[in-house]
């Protein structure tokens, strides 16, 4: 008998992340270490995350604390009941390092997005250079 791996929603495609693009239920997140990519061209609606200076703390050489990420979260618009789409650079390395840190801080609904930055490029799909601006959360 062959056991069945549990079905999991974590990989979202480029046609689900486009339904979602004005979900305000959704926040899309660019996770880069070079931050460049990110100020030339991002998703629509997407917060640029630096995993250098937000999501790691170079002088404990550790994570981010949890009060750290608490306000991240909240300048982000990300509350608890937010779905977050995640995506980035360097074939979404960094991207899956933010849903492990979302994940160990407890937050319930974190995706990735399948082929990230590179694979939506490469379909052509929208860009834009407009920072969104979100409410905190608190």
């Amino acid at each position: 008998m062959t056991a069945t791996p549990p079905t999991t929603d974590v990989l979202v495609s480029t046609g689900w992340t486009l339904e979602h693009l004005d979900d305000p239920t959704v926040r899309l997140v660019e996770v880069d270490v070079d931050t460049t990519s990110y100020t030339q061209s991002h998703l629509p609606g997407a917060v640029g995350w630096d995993w250098t200076s937000q999501l790691a703390d170079g002088v404990r050489r550790d994570i981010a604390s949890r009060e750290d990420f608490g306000l991240l979260l909240s300048r982000s618009g990300i509350g608890p009941d937010t779905t977050i789409v995640l995506y980035g650079d360097n074939n979404n390395w960094f991207a899956a390092w933010a849903y492990w840190q979302l994940k160990l801080y407890g937050h319930r609904d974190v995706r990735i997005l399948d082929g990230g930055r590179r694979y939506w490029l490469d379909q052509g799909l929208a860009l834009t250079v407009e920072v969104p601006r979100s409410p905190e959360t608190g």
